[in-house]
């Protein structure tokens, strides 16, 4: 297992020299991306192979092992998402420059259409400020109902105080009281229910349309 540790341990060191060469121009990039790529498979088949070796090592030795494993897969994946975060710039970088040369490549005539694609970046904003302003909308709307419940409360117990002083007065009875006392509790609930509701509907429009 010691072999196998230390070989794995060396690619890990290899991989990261290979990423370094990556920026240097005078380098052929693709050749060290597959020559990563490669390293990266051998490294993870031995992580695989580790986590069968270590049952075979003695129990008092076997915490410390598998830490030395854990960090060799935590640098594994490190290097992955290196990897593919190169590998999304680049094409990212390949796009925009087609892009370009299709424009500048591009004839128009007096009569053609003129129209081009929009940059990203501008349709990106674009689609922020619409996200923006229907979230402003759907803010608006929520405090336009969260006003009208407070007024409806206001209302109510508005309500129940007049009710509460004639039923006084005509001596209602208690079960008639309790019926009016236990309405407003319901109308107290479905006004925080739908308060809960509309922060709700704001959170999702918020998390769908600007994340």
């Amino acid at each position: 297992m010691e072999t196998l540790y230390f070989q794995t341990n060396s690619l890990i060191q290899q991989t990261q020299q290979c990423f370094q060469q990556l920026n240097n121009v005078r380098v052929d990039s693709v050749s060290v991306e597959a020559d990563i790529q490669t390293k990266l498979t051998a490294i993870n088949a031995n992580c695989d192979r580790l986590d069968v070796l270590l049952y075979k090592v003695p129990v008092a030795q076997r915490p410390s092992a598998k830490m030395r494993v854990d960090q060799l897969k935590y640098d594994l994946r490190h290097l992955q998402a290196a990897l593919k975060q190169y590998q999304d710039k680049k094409a990212r970088k390949e796009l925009e420059i087609a892009e370009r040369e299709s424009l500048l490549s591009k004839r128009f005539t007096a009569n053609s259409d003129t129209s081009i694609d929009i940059d990203y970046s501008l349709q990106h904003n674009n689609a922020m400020q619409n996200a923006h302003r229907g979230v402003d909308e759907m803010i608006w709307t929520g405090s336009s109902i969260l006003d009208g419940l407070r007024n409806q409360r206001d209302t109510l117990k508005g309500a129940q105080r007049r009710i509460m002083d004639i039923g006084s007065t005509l001596g209602l009875s208690n079960q008639t009281m309790k019926m009016i006392e236990r309405r407003l509790v319901e109308d107290k609930h479905v006004m925080i229910g739908g308060m809960i509701v509309t922060l709700l509907i704001i959170g999702l429009v918020i998390y769908f349309f600007v994340f």
